[in-house]
């Protein structure tokens, strides 16, 4: 319960984070234009499966705001950096990050174990 509250009432943090975030985003503004492109693309598809308060997908955006300041540096095309398969990529940067997916996955597979549990006969 601490957490929520540390979370979602915690002025001072939330301040902190904004005024990163406008960081962050001056950052993206300074990138090539298909760089930006792709990053708002990806923003987009990932805060789709944010869980919680956010703050472990806005490690992930400035993870690859990094990335992305490296590729443009080295001249790359922003598709090296991210392979062809834009989703895949994304689908890899949420692997270890709580999703809804996740906990709609967790949610359908409790609600079928304590079903099946709780059913004496059991289904075989």
């Amino acid at each position: 319960m601490k957490q929520f509250f540390d979370d979602y009432f915690n002025l001072n943090k939330i301040i902190r984070s904004k005024q990163e975030y406008k960081r962050q985003l001056a950052r993206i503004k300074a990138l090539p234009e298909d760089y930006q492109y792709v990053f708002k693309e990806i923003q987009s598809h990932m805060w789709q499966f944010a869980s919680g308060a956010g703050y472990d997908m806005m490690e992930i955006h400035y993870g690859l705001i990094e990335l992305f300041e490296e590729g443009a540096a080295e001249g790359k095309n922003v598709l090296e950096v991210t392979g062809e398969d834009v989703a895949a990529f994304v689908d890899e940067l949420l692997k270890n990050v709580r999703t809804y997916t996740e906990d709609w996955r967790n949610r359908l597979n409790q609600k079928i174990k304590n079903k099946i549990e709780g059913n004496n006969h059991g289904i075989r």
